[in-house]
């Protein structure tokens, strides 16, 4: 798949205005503009310590972070039950680049399912990961 343009972002991750999303793993080196059409589009605030349960996580992963299966574990935290975890991670020969084979492997640990990944702009891609339907409360 192509670059996602920012306009799309909301569409292409399947939020829409009052969901509320959880933000994990914000550095200076994020994409500003994802983060502000994703606010645009939930017409809120990203949150950080949750209230309630959310409707999805943008988990923001480098490999310098440590291991993915942690994060994805912590990342149920205050997701509900049908909610997703958004893992954007830099893209193939950036730095921070995360294995296609570490993704996999702490996906399946923390037992989950991953999809396809979507390249969101020339430094990020984003992979929807979701509870099994198994694992589905």
């Amino acid at each position: 798949m192509g670059t996602v343009g920012t306009e799309q972002v909301a569409s292409v991750l399947g939020l829409s205005t009052g969901m509320v999303v959880q933000e994990l793993g914000w550095d200076t080196d994020v994409d500003e503009s994802l983060r502000e059409a994703i606010m645009d589009a939930i017409d809120a605030d990203l949150v950080e310590e949750a209230l309630e349960a959310v409707d999805a996580v943008l988990l923001w992963w480098r490999a310098e972070d440590g291991d993915v299966a942690d994060a994805l574990v912590d990342s149920l935290t205050d997701l509900s039950s049908t909610g997703t975890i958004w893992l954007l991670t830099p893209k193939v020969g950036l730095e921070g680049h995360v294995e296609t084979r570490d993704i996999a492997e702490g996906v399946q640990t923390a037992g989950l399912v991953l999809t396809a990944p979507i390249t969101l702009d020339s430094s990020w891609q984003a992979q929807r990961i979701v509870r099994s339907k198994a694992g589905r409360r």
